[in-house]
């Protein structure tokens, strides 16, 4: 009897809630995808380096999806609450027919188990579906050979995802039953016809409110986006907690604000049905601040996390092409551990003293190295602009000399790297730099102090500003800034970084490759007999080898990390926050139908009552995306400042994109909720 119940119950609310079953079978697929991962590229043919990367990214979206999980949990309770809401009649019926609450939980847990079988049956369906196009993005991502592809179901996945969902059910199910020992007959038979009271607030207090919360917002605004260069983290704990109480403010503030704007533009006010639509608007927004709050708070984490993933990705994979032009890049530096005097040491010259030639391998190289002058440091290039800058920039390093190198030399990297030479007379030098903020700092410097004396040589700079380039091979802009000099400025006992810089002697990808494994073993065994040969405790060394290879490897595993991790957050975050906002609307609607019947009998004409509900609707979602939206202006302003190692040049296609994800994912749900709606006020039409 309770069985056949329940599953009466089920199929009556399908219609109306089928929001919140889509939800759950959506919630089981994404998590199933995102933990199938693993499984999903055992069949990949990668490099170790590749594969060291996939593990990695298996590990965080393991502890991710915990994360995930606590999301989801609370949404399926907040969902549960309406839904129990929703039903206060049905269980006074219950009541009033002598059924006792320990029968009525037994009906809600029965449907609570229906649900999630159904629910986690349909979703883990759609998620093997899912995971197998997920495997040809995982390929695409990774670059990696899809040719040993077979259909896979990951059995891991789905325990994991049974365990998990499993959990939120059981905790749904206690909550519903500590909600039905809660409740009393006389309140359950009179939440119908409660009618919610609109108060009023302080419109004076809430105008208050409102310009100290954007002023504190403007502050937050302006310290994140223009005042980076000082910020630690407790600065940043300290904005994240300001920009979230004004948030909260605001919608609080708004809520009463709305209204008496509204009702004090009489003509507009009372024109068809707007008294109405702009009262339930206010009324919603006045019973749901704090989950506007957590709402509006969650899009923003979604739009920067998503626009962020995207643009390091694509930054990346389109700086690498332009920033490792060469195969190999040797660098070598041996110093004095106790005075940090650089000792200079020909790193090609070494090896073929231990019987290692670095270079026959290569079709062209170019075999240099740096100088750094101790008289001429970082604060020494900054000139009179050092006292200001350091005011700015108060963690940077400005003692350290600056890297220096000769202009044929680096003529000789730039013909190797397929762009035109510079030139340089006697008495000029030129700055080489790519990385953006230091760029204008030391761009800053050239506008009025453009002499410096370099191993007691005074030079003037050829440009006012910096030039782009660089020497190390990489798939970032990392070069902070070095000197290039006419050769005759330098000083060789002052001589410090040995650099290989060069190309393998092949064609082929296959013939590179086994290249690459020739030099990554010699520069292993080289560097092992030679550390074992320096006796002097005295002396420290740094050495480091890069390959465009290797650094392909890892930044498409990077770009591959960041954009699951990226899409994984970022759905979730979008599907609840959609999730709630429709739920909330839905049971609004569902309370309101008396209230869409007073106007029917009226004389309200149909059409207005839809368009009455289609701008509640619209209102409802639109405004915590419109103060996230802001919120995220000014944060990917901050989020440029960290991904400008990275680069930013695909910013705004990735801005784009994540405009058109939550275009189709928000959006849907707010069209699918008013139709929904729209469906509940008229199916009790009389």
């Amino acid at each position: 009897m309770l069985f056949k119940l329940s599953l009466s119950n089920i199929r009556k609310s399908f219609r109306d809630y089928a929001i919140y079953f889509f939800t759950l079978i959506i919630g089981v697929a994404v998590f199933y995808v995102f933990n199938a991962i693993g499984e999903q590229t055992a069949f990949l043919q990668v490099s170790q380096n590749t594969s060291d990367i996939i593990d990695l990214l298996k590990n965080m979206l393991n502890g991710i999806s915990a994360f995930v999980s606590v999301v989801l949990g609370l949404l399926i309770v907040y969902a549960s609450r309406f839904l129990m809401k929703r039903r206060n009649k049905e269980f006074a019926l219950y009541l009033i027919l002598g059924m006792g609450k320990g029968k009525i939980s037994a009906i809600l847990l029965i449907e609570t188990i229906i649900i999630g079988i159904g629910s986690l049956g349909v979703g883990l369906l759609i998620g093997i579906g899912l995971s197998q196009l997920m495997s040809t993005l995982v390929a695409n991502l990774f670059e990696a050979d899809m040719t040993e592809y077979t259909f896979m179901v990951s059995t891991d996945a789905i325990i994991k995802t049974a365990i998990y969902f499993g959990i939120m059910y059981v905790v749904v199910m206690f909550f519903n039953s500590f909600m039905i020992s809660k409740c009393k007959l006389i309140n359950l038979m009179q939440s119908g016809k409660k009618s919610e009271k609109l108060k009023l607030k302080n419109p004076v207090l809430c105008v208050i409110i409102f310009i100290v919360s954007v002023s504190a917002l403007g502050y937050a605004y302006y310290t994140a986006g223009w005042k980076t260069n000082d910020m630690s983290t407790e600065k940043l704990a300290k904005l994240i907690a300001i920009g979230a109480v004004s948030t909260f403010l605001i919608f609080w503030s708004v809520s009463g604000m709305m209204l008496r704007v509204v009702m004090s533009m009489k003509k507009k006010y009372y024109k068809g049905l707007n008294s109405f639509t702009f009262r339930q608007i206010s009324s919603k927004i006045n019973t749901t601040v704090a989950s506007m709050t957590v709402i509006c708070l969650m899009l923003f984490v979604t739009i920067c996390t998503l626009s962020s993933a995207f643009s390091i990705r694509n930054s990346m994979n389109a700086n690498l092409k332009e920033m490792c032009p060469a195969d190999l890049e040797i660098q070598f530096k041996q110093y004095n551990d106790q005075t940090y005097q650089d000792i200079y040491v020909d790193i090609v010259g070494k090896a073929k003293e231990f019987g290692y030639d670095f270079e026959e391998d290569l079709s062209e190289s170019v075999h240099f190295h740096s100088y750094g002058d101790d008289n001429f440091t970082f604060a020494d290039a900054l000139g009179s602009h050092l006292e200001e800058i350091q005011k700015k920039y108060l963690y940077m390093e400005y003692d350290n000399p600056e890297d220096i190198v000769r202009l044929s030399d680096y003529n000789a990297i730039r013909r190797m790297y397929g762009k035109d030479e510079i030139t340089l007379n006697d008495n000029e030098f030129a700055i080489i730099c790519d990385f953006k903020s230091i760029k204008a700092i030391r761009d800053e410097a050239l506008t009025t102090d453009k002499a410096v004396t370099i191993f007691g040589h005074t030079l003037i700079s050829k440009y006012d500003e910096c030039q782009d380039g660089f020497i190390d091979i990489s798939s970032q802009h990392v070069n902070i800034g070095f000197y290039v000099v006419p050769d005759n400025v330098v000083d060789e006992n002052y001589a410090s970084v040995d650099f290989l810089i060069g190309n393998y002697n092949a064609e082929t990808k296959e013939d590179k490759q086994i290249i690459e494994d020739k030099i990554q073993n010699k520069y292993k065994d080289f560097f092992k007999d030679y550390t074992s040969s320096v006796n002097d405790s005295n002396i420290g060394y740094q050495y480091a080898l890069n390959t465009r290879i290797d650094i392909a490897e890892a930044t498409v595993g990077l770009g591959a990390m960041v954009t699951f991790i990226g899409l994984y957050i970022g759905l979730i975050f979008l599907i609840s926050c959609a999730a709630i906002l429709a739920l909330k609307q839905l049971s609004e609607s569902v309370d309101s139908i008396s209230r869409y019947e007073m106007l029917r009998k009226i004389g309200a004409e149909e059409s207005d009552l839809s368009k009455s509900l289609f701008r509640q609707t619209g209102i409802f979602f639109l405004l915590p995306l419109l103060l996230a939206c802001v919120h995220s202006v000014f944060g990917m302003k901050f989020a440029t400042f960290i991904l400008e190692t990275f680069g930013t040049e695909k910013l705004a296609e990735s801005i784009g994109f994540t405009s058109i994800m939550i275009l189709i994912i928000y959006g849907g749900y707010f069209l699918i909720t008013y139709l929904c709606s729209k469906s509940i006020i008229k199916s009790h039409k009389q």
